[in-house]
């Protein structure tokens, strides 16, 4: 393999955790991919390596299936930032964060960052059914954009863009609140025994997310991203400062023991 090809060495690591089909593997490849793909369940865990600047951020995906639970705190172990998500239409999966997912990151580093987060928004939230792309509007828009010649043709495109529950006019019940995933952040910060006034606001750290749209995406990841560089930087100070002259005159002075010793 050629010398540039090889991967790098992750600097952090940042976890997803949550429950099966709240779209964890959804919101990776929204961000990595810019697109919306339907995925299926993932099976163990997978790897995505970011590069965010000058540093490598690992992205680990797990599974949400029970079979594949005891594997959870192998991939937390270390972690910088654990992602607990769930899906907002669906109550239990937030109580599942808390009763199935939340022991799972005592693995990870003692000042670990958490953010939690609500993803489908698009399902409950008009708002959230717009495209957020950051490359740009999204492709029907542009066709429709496109395709206007006279001002007083009325324009077939939608606004928002279609999804089924927007064309029909209905917006499914919103079963989790933010105030929820708020008091949720609350009881991690409880469980970690950290103290409020020292830990980050969960204002900053609570999300509501869509893969489909990208809404809130970038702001999700690249927040956490910002949050972790001082343990980038923490730890590639630490590598510099490694005792390896400390080495070389332990070993001379071993030398000049045995050499005593010999006489």
């Amino acid at each position: 393999m050629p010398e540039g090809s090889k991967m790098k060495k992750p600097d952090v690591k940042v976890v997803l955790l949550g429950d099966m089909n709240v779209g964890k593997t959804s919101l990776l490849h929204r961000y990595t991919e810019r697109k919306f793909k339907d995925t299926v369940s993932t099976v163990g865990g997978a790897f995505f390596l970011k590069q965010w600047g000058p540093y490598n951020i690992s992205i680990w995906d797990t599974a949400g299936r029970e079979q594949f639970h005891g594997l959870g705190s192998m991939y937390c172990r270390g972690a910088s930032a654990v992602i607990l998500t769930y899906d907002v239409t669906n109550w239990q999966s937030l109580a599942e964060l808390e009763e199935r997912f939340l022991s799972l990151t005592d693995t990870a580093n003692q000042d670990c960052i958490y953010a939690i987060v609500g993803n489908k928004a698009d399902l409950t939230d008009p708002k959230a059914q717009l495209s957020h792309d950051s490359i740009g509007v999204s492709e029907d828009q542009t066709q429709c954009e496109e395709e206007m010649t006279e001002p007083q043709i009325l324009s077939a495109c939608p606004t928002p863009p279609a999804s089924p529950e927007s064309l029909s006019g209905l917006i499914l019940h919103k079963q989790v609140a933010h105030e929820d995933a708020v008091a949720f952040y609350g009881r991690i910060l409880r469980y970690k025994g950290l103290e409020d006034k020292s830990s980050l606001p969960p204002e900053k750290m609570c999300f509501e997310t869509s893969a489909k749209t990208g809404y809130n995406v970038d702001a999700l990841f690249e927040t956490l991203f910002d949050l972790v560089l001082p343990s980038i930087l923490r730890k590639r100070n630490e590598n510099q400062e490694s005792p390896t002259v400390d080495l070389e005159v332990c070993r001379g002075a071993g030398g000049r023991r045995a050499r005593s010793t010999c006489c």
